[in-house]
């Protein structure tokens, strides 16, 4: 092989090498099974006993597991270990097979030595399964329950809040519960504990272990359409922020982008949760309720008809101007952003009222900011006033507008002279000298101020 042909191979390895240390770790997920080996688990269902079912279809499920990378599996159970006829007891719960990987094996054999006998103690079992999952071993662990229960909480407990704790100090992900025999009315003691899934037959059950374990292996796809005027999905550079809904936790941050066939690109996110997307458009815009189904690509939508801000003063380069404005929404007075007049902003399509740091304040109402469009705001360049007094002095500067005086600003008591840069108009000046002890020595100037010129206000 020539010397060419060594350095071209090289070169391929040494990119392959570096697109494979450049990918991320895959996440390790960690699912903790807790089963449901209370009294009622001996029941019938479809003329075999509850317990012998669940086992069965859950044993061959585990099969399924055996041989998947960065997974780890564990297994609860509760109600197994005393008899309910010698009193409930509702510390009935044990880890009998911890983390750790290829250990399918023996959470089968665990399985089959099961013999329904206690209570239902849920609330204490997610409690304790805290415990379960050990100090995540990398940057980043998916902890997972699955819930396979046949009856509700018996012992005062309330597993709702219990797995809204944990989620909330991220343990686990949000927990999905299968219902094995349950009657529909149990549905909502459910649904706040985790994603629901109610098996009235053995059929509903494999199909529901097999949903339950594809959501808690596989991200899935979805792509967020940031909609214009016309609800077509144009707009973009926005970054959003994803919240679990019902935790508030923050989950991601992505700013929104058009790929290179033109379309919003396309992220992969966890079909556990119930999620809110925050636009962080000004004003924000965000949509909620947003679930994710495994296996299916998911299309967000979310209104973001956006215009343009840009604001300039006459005779000033807006490179060189550090002036800010206020922006608010129309008739509103919380403050939207701070805008400097160097940059252009997008705004949510509406009308906005504009409040101008210049001396005085320049305030402009309803300014229309439209679709894909540019809104211009021009205010003439200010003028310069200088002040000289004579010594120490209480002074102060107003604007003359409707015949009415308006605060500009306080002269410096210490100062002899100063200068304010004050917006083209009418002005009033007033000043009393320190040391003077009558009224009558208070000087009055009026003088007016035009674009790019200078005043002289002399006090004397």
């Amino acid at each position: 092989m020539s010397m060419r042909n060594h350095l071209a191979l090289f070169f391929l390895l040494s990119l392959f090498c570096s697109s494979s240390f450049a990918q991320q770790e895959q996440p390790l997920t960690r699912i903790l099974f807790i089963f449901d080996a209370s009294n009622s688990m001996n029941g019938v269902w479809e003329n075999k006993p509850k317990i012998d079912v669940a086992t069965r279809l859950l044993s061959t499920a585990l099969d399924s597991l055996k041989d998947i990378e960065n997974l780890e599996l564990a297994l609860r159970v509760y109600g197994h270990e005393k008899y309910y006829q010698k009193g409930q007891d509702c510390d009935d719960t044990k880890l009998l097979v911890p983390f750790g990987p290829n250990n399918a094996i023996r959470m089968k054999t665990e399985l089959r030595k099961l013999k329904p006998k206690g209570t239902t103690p849920i609330a204490a079992t997610l409690e304790k399964s805290a415990n379960d999952f050990p100090k995540c071993p990398r940057s980043e662990c998916r902890n997972i329950i699955i819930l396979i229960t046949d009856g509700i909480e018996e012992c005062n407990g309330d597993p709702c809040a219990v797995s809204l704790a944990l989620q909330k100090r991220n343990i686990i992900l949000k927990p999905f519960v299968i219902g094995v025999g349950l009657n529909v009315e149990f549905r909502e003691a459910f649904e706040c504990v985790g994603t629901y899934f109610d098996a009235t037959n053995q059929k509903k059950f494999k199909s529901a272990l097999d949903i339950v374990i594809s959501q808690a292996l596989n991200n899935t796809t979805a792509q967020v359409n940031l909609l214009d005027f016309a609800g077509n999905p144009t707009e973009t550079n926005v970054n959003m922020t994803f919240y679990d809904q019902r935790t508030g936790a923050i989950l991601h941050n992505f700013v929104h982008t058009i790929n290179n066939r033109g379309n919003p690109d396309t992220l992969a996110l966890e079909p556990v949760h119930t999620y809110r997307v925050v636009a962080h458009t000004i004003p924000t815009r965000e949509e909620d309720s947003i679930v994710i189904t495994a296996g299916k690509h998911t299309i967000i939508g979310i209104p973001t008809p956006q215009g343009d801000l840009t604001l300039k003063m006459q005779g000033v380069n807006p490179e060189n101007n550090d002036l800010s404005v206020i922006v608010r929404e129309a008739g509103k007075m919380q403050t939207l952003n701070i805008q400097l007049f160097s940059e252009t902003q997008k705004y949510i399509i509406g009308k906005y009222d504009l409040e101008i740091l210049t001396m005085p304040r320049t305030y402009i109402e309803d300014v229309d900011i439209s679709q894909s469009h540019t809104t211009t705001i021009e205010i003439p360049q200010p003028g310069i006033a200088t002040f000289s007094k004579l010594g120490y002095g209480y002074g102060s500067v107003y604007v003359v507008k409707n015949n009415q005086l308006q605060l500009v600003a306080t002269l410096d008591l210490m100062k002899e002279r100063e200068t304010l840069t004050l917006q083209p108009g009418e002005y009033v000046a007033v000043f009393r000298p320190k040391q003077a002890r009558e009224s009558i020595f208070t000087v009055e100037k009026r003088f007016k101020v035009t674009s790019g010129a200078s005043a002289a206000v002399k006090f004397n």
